[in-house]
């Protein structure tokens, strides 16, 4: 099996290029959730996107790609770190059926979120979801909130995910770069969905452009991690407060959490939930002694 991210450059041109193949990541994604097939399509998909997009990221930062509508696809979110840990996970209608992108989400927005990973300050952007695919939706979002001229393309099989992106980088804007521009986007929109899933990224790359002058970088791995964990867990319950906390054990005789990214199940039974707060100040009886 083979995640890999494998970025390139054009060298006499102003223009980069990055290839995604998602494997075990894809099925490990689809392991822990029996998502229904278009479902299991669209969150490929913007998994491979947001690998895709967290490559033109010129610093550390996590990267989340988040899709909000009406449709039988209300809500899907994909995150991915800047050392390629992914994870993601959708909610959908129980009589979800094929259909057009526009018609999954319904009256839908495209949200790209980045946390610098040495700031607290966040970064969003939130475009209306426009284009009958997610690649053009994509594109036309970095058209609009980037002004970077992109082109994507991508293919979602049972067994693998894959990707192909060209961004024009900032120059001069001479006619010849956009030349350029114009013959590796022709040559990148000859490859079929059969061909970028199949085969392998150095392949791909020699069977696009073997005529232009192309650097390729050594490919870096891309692996599917869930952040939850049960720090994170205590925290969220902490947060709750003990009243919250006490009456869903009252209800419930336990604080059960299960995280939606990858099905892991966190239990607290009224012990375990008493002693999160064992040393919370807000709920002590107050110090009476003189």
């Amino acid at each position: 099996m083979s995640d890999t991210l494998q970025r390139f450059l054009f060298e006499n041109l102003a223009i980069r290029g990055d290839l995604v193949q998602l494997d075990a990541t894809w099925q490990a994604v689809q392991e822990k959730h029996a998502y229904p097939d278009p479902v299991l399509h669209l969150l490929g998909e913007v998994m491979t996107a947001a690998v895709l997009l967290s490559a033109t990221l010129k610093h550390k930062s996590r990267l989340t790609m988040q899709i909000q509508g009406n449709g039988t696809i209300p809500f899907l979110v994909v995150e991915c770190t800047h050392d390629h840990n992914l994870r993601g996970m959708a909610h959908y209608a129980e009589d979800i059926q094929p259909a057009s992108l526009n018609e999954l989400v319904g009256d839908g927005r495209l949200a790209i979120t980045l946390e610098p990973a040495d700031s607290s300050e966040r970064y969003q952007s939130i475009v209306a979801l426009s284009g009958n695919t997610l690649a053009e939706a994509i594109e036309d979002y970095l058209s609009r909130s980037e002004q970077l001229d992109t082109r994507i393309w991508l293919a979602v099989s049972e067994g693998r995910t894959a990707g192909l992106l060209i961004q024009k980088l900032p120059s001069s804007q001479t006619a010849e770069e956009q030349e350029g521009w114009n013959r590796v986007g022709q040559l990148s929109a000859t490859i079929g969905q059969r061909e970028l899933l199949d085969l392998g990224p150095a392949q791909i790359i020699h069977r696009l452009y073997h005529e232009e002058d192309v650097r390729v970088f050594e490919s870096e791995a891309v692996c599917f991690r869930c952040s939850c964990n049960t720090e994170r867990v205590i925290g969220m319950l902490r947060q709750l407060g003990i009243e919250e906390v006490r009456a869903i054990l009252e209800e419930e005789h336990a604080v059960e959490v299960t995280c939606e990214f990858c099905n892991q199940h966190y239990r607290f039974d009224a012990v375990d939930a008493e002693q999160l707060f064992v040393n919370d100040a807000s709920h002590r009886a107050p110090d009476t002694r003189q």
